[in-house]
């Protein structure tokens, strides 16, 4: 039972209270405690919308993350888009999908249906009553913060 609350508390990121566990019940961690505050920092960019700050810390801890997830890189782009839009910087927004999304979208049928959904809230003067506004709202950060959160994790052979 102690395995598996320490699992929880480093999976999750809580760092203190599982130094604290440790500490009480003489569970070690599968994984470096200075190592979650790497992975967090990355979740925590991705959640407060800082999609480009969350790629670079990425690849600060593992280059190989994204090279080998296209899925997870693409996700984080459609993330940046979303932010773009949702900042109104609608013309960036269009380059940005352009230049960097519909290449990925070309070679992937399910990244083009996703980007097409993506682009489809520039269609909207009111983004937050438009049918597809669940892309802009806060759980779509955290379903990609939770989505690099466990491609971190299994790069550092730990449980996701």
């Amino acid at each position: 039972m102690n395995k598996l609350v320490m699992n929880f508390l480093v999976t999750e990121g809580y760092v203190e209270a599982a130094e604290k566990f440790r500490m009480e019940s003489g569970t070690e961690p599968d994984i470096d405690l200075a190592t979650i505050s790497d992975r967090m920092a990355v979740k925590k960019a991705v959640q407060c919308g800082n999609v480009e700050d969350a790629i670079e810390k990425v690849n600060d801890l593992n280059p190989e993350i994204l090279d080998t997830n296209p899925q997870l890189f693409f996700h984080l782009q459609q993330q940046r888009l979303i932010e773009l839009i949702r900042n109104g910087k609608i013309e960036e927004a269009l380059e940005f999908a352009q230049e960097e999304l519909a290449p990925r979208g070309e070679e992937n049928q399910t990244f083009l249906e996703e980007l097409e959904r993506t682009v489809s809230l520039l269609a909207f003067e009111d983004v937050s009553n438009c049918p597809l506004g669940e892309l802009l709202d806060i759980s779509q950060r955290l379903k990609t913060a939770s989505e690099v959160n466990a491609a971190i994790l299994t790069s550092q052979s730990h449980e996701k």
